[in-house]
């Protein structure tokens, strides 16, 4: 199934993409699981099927506005230089790290499908960073290797979006440059892993104006998925809703020479095989008067 949280007629709704339109589970299944959230919580996804059978779509896409999947994630986790090439790019000559470089964004820093990525004042270099997200299904903690995949809910894509001289201001971290508002997006929905196949040989497509810049396969990550659940398992419990961001490959903006940072008007696709398109146009943040 591909689940995703929506606004139509100005009410925050959630739903199933079905055929030509989407299915809203808000209006069907308010008392129970108002939210898509709490239907990951309960894994009550034999709810879902039965109205999926059902076929009754109840809007179309023309008429929705797009939410990040879940508005109200638990924790995002977010894993850098997780591509052998992307190691490499670093030109520092450094062996193949031994445990995956981790740090943590806030939801405010994403923005959904269809809707602008914003460049901040504070700096001229946006970049963008394609990425496959995991949703986190089922709680678990010391989470073993050969069960970490039971623990997924869905995938879906993400754009890690950077402010590159942000993430120098301290000797040691890259958080600052990670978390200006909307300056990511993820979405544009969650599809289950019964439907989404074989989580080890994903394809990853990053395209700006149609160029493609990053392109990759899961089969190459240093990585797996399911050594990143164990690892993160292990000095925190993960929670139905968290989101765990895998690694970008080789491409990045900041890469070329000179670096192509994003600017007003560009286009950002990330494209996850199974999963579908990720698009955002990028604008200038306005500065409210008085902020």
């Amino acid at each position: 199934m591909k689940l995703l949280s929506y606004k139509v007629d100005n009410r925050a709704t959630y739903g199933i993409v079905a055929w030509d339109g989407v299915i809203d589970l808000g209006r069907r299944l308010e008392a129970e699981f108002p939210t898509l959230q709490s239907v990951i919580d309960a894994g009550a996804y034999d709810r879902l099927d039965a109205i999926l059978e059902e076929g009754k779509t109840d809007t179309d896409f023309d008429s929705i506005t797009f939410l990040p999947p879940l508005p109200n994630p638990g924790t995002i986790y977010c894993v850098g230089v997780n591509y052998p090439d992307r190691n490499a790019e670093y030109r520092d000559e450094s062996a193949a790290p031994a445990n995956p470089s981790l740090f943590i964004r806030t939801a405010e820093s994403f923005t959904a499908n269809n809707q602008p990525i914003l460049r901040p004042p504070e700096s001229k270099q946006l970049d963008y960073e394609g990425e496959i997200a995991l949703v986190i299904g089922k709680a678990g903690r010391r989470i073993p290797e050969d069960k970490a995949l039971d623990h997924v809910a869905g995938v879906t894509c993400a754009n890690d979006g950077t402010i590159r001289d942000w993430v120098r201001h301290g000797k040691f971290n890259v958080t600052q440059g990670k978390n200006f508002a909307l300056s990511g997006s993820i979405g544009p929905w969650i599809v289950t892993t019964d439907e989404i196949g074989d989580l080890e040989n994903l394809e990853l497509i990053t395209r700006v104006n149609g160029e493609v810049r990053q392109h990759d396969t899961t089969a190459n990550l240093m990585f797996p998925f399911y050594r990143l659940i164990s690892y993160i398992s292990t000095f925190a419990t993960l929670k139905p809703g968290d989101i765990i961001l895998t690694g970008t490959p080789t491409g990045a903006g900041a890469r070329f020479d000179p670096p192509r940072y994003l600017k007003p008007g560009d286009v950002v696709e990330v494209q996850v095989s199974g999963v579908g398109v990720l698009v955002n146009k990028v604008e200038d943040e306005i500065m409210k008067s008085g902020s």
